[in-house]
């Protein structure tokens, strides 16, 4: 019986513990899979944000704003190495999203940096948001907060002028 009871509780563990980590959102013929952040110490004013987005359409579509509800500003920002320097410079125009391409926004590339944070973002929890597509139009999302590790640390964003 003992027994019975612990496999059941390993079992809704794991079943819980999918669900948190592969949560996708569709709008139209894009796949947004897996907003996700990290955690960000009291008192940061900036944080980030992770998303892959897939086009199974045939036309192309645009990822060119958004929202969360932690940060007063959203914005899409390229990290680029100039002469052996990391540089994040916002994107202007947006992410092409092209027929059947997929695109990831991750730490080291193209990212989401939230700004003006209006309180902590924390590990395990999770905040609301939305994506603005050219096509697609305003789509809602969760972001959930994960800490990625060392092996997977966010680019340093001290001294990071929005």
């Amino acid at each position: 019986m003992r027994a019975s009871i612990l496999a059941a509780a390993v079992v809704a563990c794991i079943a819980v513990s999918g669900t948190a980590v592969a949560h996708e959102f569709k709008a139209g013929d894009l796949t947004i899979d897996h907003p996700s952040s990290r955690p960000t110490p009291p008192g940061a004013k900036v944080g980030v944000g992770y998303i892959s987005i897939r086009n199974d359409g045939t036309e192309p579509d645009r990822l060119v704003g958004g929202s969360a509800t932690v940060a007063g500003r959203f914005e899409v920002h390229a990290s680029t190495i100039e002469d052996g320097v990391a540089r994040m410079r916002r994107v202007e125009d947006g992410i092409a999203l092209e027929p059947g391409a997929t695109v990831t926004l991750a730490s080291g590339g193209t990212h989401v940096m939230l700004l003006d944070l209006k309180e902590p973002i924390v590990k395990g929890q999770s905040f609301d948001g939305t994506l603005v597509f050219e096509r697609a139009g305003t789509v809602p999302v969760r972001f959930s907060v994960e800490d990625f590790g060392a092996t997977a640390s966010a680019p340093s964003h001290e001294g990071h002028r929005p």
